[in-house]
């Protein structure tokens, strides 16, 4: 099969798979033919090549995936990367429903694996959107407004911690539920934590 190293944390996590176990056995098999080390981050099997991520399995109710961490870069000469939602910026993924479609694209999904590895050689960095890009809600502005400390609390947060506030303040379709969504986490804001913190 490879010389890689088996994590036993992957062995443990399918054989608990109640669902894509023969599909992520044989996604397991291919990657692992491509000399990545493999890991167990976030709870998935996670495949990386000199410390640095490449390929991570995972499933889900109506197909199973593997996300390139930076498959944005990748070339998709094949049309079959998927971005999952809008604000998802550099990873992308391949989905499968059946192990026969696995066994089908085994050469394609080799192939991308090797560029995937190559965009880690070469250093190349996803340009990601700053926060400022990202819409401000209304509700928030208000209170930025009104709160010069938490005006300056906001500011002094990591960029992506900025983002994932404006993402989940902005998702509601409703006022209301946006205005309650920021009042319930300004304490947070002023604590100089994240939205997960």
């Amino acid at each position: 099969m490879t010389n890689s190293i088996l994590n036993p944390k992957v062995d443990a996590f399918l054989s608990r798979a109640k669902k894509w176990q023969e599909e992520f056995e044989k996604l397991r098999m291919i990657i692992l033919e491509c000399q990545l080390t493999e890991e167990f981050k976030w709870m998935h099997p996670c495949y990386t090549f000199e410390n640095k991520n490449i390929v991570l399995i995972h499933g889900f109710k109506e197909y199973c995936a593997i996300l390139f961490h930076k498959g944005s870069l990748l070339k998709d000469k094949n049309g079959i990367l998927i971005q999952q939602t809008e604000n998802v910026q550099a990873a992308r993924q391949i989905r499968f429903t059946d192990v026969q479609q696995i066994i089908e694209m085994e050469e394609t999904i080799k192939e991308y694996i090797k560029e995937a590895i190559e965009v880690e050689k070469a250093g190349l960095k996803v340009d990601f959107k700053e926060s400022k890009e990202y819409t401000i809600p209304e509700e928030f502005q208000n209170k930025l407004d009104e709160f010069p400390n938490l005006k300056a609390a906001f500011e002094a947060l990591t960029p992506g911690r900025q983002r994932a506030y404006l993402l989940y303040f902005s998702a509601p379709k409703q006022s209301k539920t946006r205005e309650s969504r920021v009042e319930k986490y300004m304490g947070q804001i002023l604590d100089g934590k994240g939205l997960n913190d």
